[in-house]
């Protein structure tokens, strides 16, 4: 465990629950104790009949999963899983397979020590949801940007209790839209409110300073799953995690070399590496080499096109080129992004973009950070990527399109319509933006008219960086009637409070 402040590791042991159990776990000593999961449970990437499980023990051993569709578990089957080493951080996952589609089921691992074989750890509960294969009801949620901008777990403010809001709403599933960790966000331990107040973050060595190492990366993880909120929320409910820029560094692009005096390692190709590591073990995603990019079909309602935004990005200029080899997504992401929406048969084709289609995000002076390039003219530089997706999809007739977001941290819809765009031929379309889930709050941003945006509704702090004490922390929630197919949308508070919502009819 990373190393805390004596007067922070009081404070969470005086808050008791998940963070005060984790900060007095005394230090493994080999042979001396049973082995233990150190960070709980998670699931990612269900299908109707697969899912990822994920957990860390504090020592080399061997985890195990059991499954069932009971909550006692009777009748369950017990899979054996890889064994963990520090060369993953002592983290693992299990790729469940086999499993039966559209239900509730249960899972609890335990590790194995390998010293002792036989000696097993406490099992730590999770449950997941599996996809349908025939029409019901769907619930998800989705957000982004968690403990950035200085703000982290203070649990005399609640901690991150977002994540308990939407756990109380059941979802199906969480769509994390990005900036799952704030790695170039180091906290300091207090932080004084313009009313007076004082914040307090819980600190952890890894979060005093941008990450730069792989241990740093992975304390970024780590941190997040201190707070008992977001820890129980990921035992219970399955995620879809993309990443942004922060799991790197703010606003980074391949090739990058950066000029900010915090870092030794100005290299972002290196920095990328070590963070795409932590991310990929510290997350229950596929572990596998493949692209980040990736569908999730969930039945014949909905399919989840997750896009990576990041890993081919190309320079953050004024792009004002003209060149397909290009852009956010690249060649080969792009062209499997338009055959899948072609061979889709669902109703509904949620895009998860990491970055906002039509708000403009500036990089300094005169450089875009995002899609849109601040002009209302034809497209160009990156919009000519999405110009070709959107006229590809309304060329081949593809219906229920709907781009859901984070990044921006206030939450917005917007409706596309080619009547108000400098370009026409795109099939109407609507895009909703959340966050932040724990982190600064700020906006709103401009629209940049080259699809033809609409703000009908947008919620923004008055002042930067509102922090999350004094409220616009967001989440968006979908429910898709099983019956009609009808795709309703609530954007809500943290405290699950829906401000504003619409319904899509098939």
């Amino acid at each position: 465990m990373t190393s805390i402040s004596r007067r922070n590791l009081l404070r969470a042991s005086v808050a008791g629950g998940v963070a005060g159990a984790l900060l007095e776990a005394p230090a493994f000593s080999a042979g001396a104790s049973r082995p233990m999961l150190t960070h709980g449970v998670q699931s990612g990437d269900a299908t109707a009949d697969t899912a990822v499980v994920w957990s860390r023990a504090d020592r080399p051993g061997r985890l195990w999963v059991q499954t069932s569709r009971r909550p006692d578990f009777r009748g369950g089957r017990m899979l054996r899983g890889p064994v963990v080493t520090p060369a993953t951080d002592l983290t693992g996952k299990v790729r469940l397979r086999g499993l039966p589609a559209g239900e509730r089921l249960y899972y609890r691992v335990k590790v194995e020590s390998l010293e002792r074989p036989g000696l097993f750890s406490a099992p730590v509960r999770g449950e997941l949801t599996t996809a349908p294969v025939r029409r019901r009801d769907v619930r998800f949620v989705w957000t982004g940007d968690v403990a950035g901008q200085g703000w982290g777990i203070d649990p005399a403010f609640g901690g991150m209790r977002l994540f308990e809001s939407m756990r109380r709403r059941r979802p199906d599933f969480l769509l994390h839209s990005g900036d799952t960790v704030y790695a170039d966000g180091p906290l300091t331990e207090t932080v004084t409110l313009p009313d007076g107040r004082v914040w307090q973050n819980l600190l952890t060595d890894a979060k005093t300073k941008v990450a730069e190492t792989l241990g740093e990366f992975r304390g970024q993880y780590a941190y997040n799953l201190l707070d008992e909120h977001y820890r129980r929320f990921a035992a219970e409910v399955p995620q879809i995690n993309q990443w942004d820029d922060h799991e790197v560094t703010n606003n980074w692009y391949p090739g990058e070399i950066l000029t900010d005096a915090r870092y030794t390692e100005k290299r972002v190709d290196v920095l990328a590496a070590r963070a795409r590591q932590a991310y990929l073990e510290w997350l229950p995603v596929p572990a596998t080499t493949a692209p980040i990019y990736r569908r999730i079909p969930y039945g014949p309602l909905l399919d989840v096109f997750v896009l990576d935004m990041r890993t081919v990005k190309d320079v953050n200029d004024g792009n004002t080129y003209a060149d397909p080899n290009r852009g956010l997504l690249g060649r080969a992401q792009r062209e499997w992004l338009i055959d899948g929406l072609r061979r889709s048969r669902a109703t509904w084709k949620v895009i998860a973009a990491d970055l906002p289609l039509g708000l403009v995000v500036p990089d300094g002076a005169a450089a875009q950070e995002g899609v849109a390039q601040g002009d209302p003219g034809a497209p160009k530089g990156r919009e000519l990527e999405f110009a070709e997706v959107l006229r590809a999809a309304h060329r081949h007739r593809v219906s229920g399109i709907v781009f859901l977001t984070a990044d921006v941290h206030y939450t917005a819809a917007h409706h596309y319509d080619p009547a108000r765009a400098a370009i026409q031929d795109f099939t109407p379309f609507w895009e909703f933006v959340s966050g932040p889930a724990h982190a600064g709050a700020f906006g709103p941003n401009a629209l940049d008219g080259t699809f033809g945006p609409e703000a009908v509704f947008v919620n923004a702090p008055p002042v930067a960086n509102t922090s999350p004490a004094d409220g616009f922390q967001h989440f968006g929630e979908v429910e898709i009637d099983g019956e009609s197919g009808a795709f309703t949308v609530h954007l809500r508070d943290r405290d699950g409070v829906s401000l504003w919502s619409t319904t899509l009819r098939p």
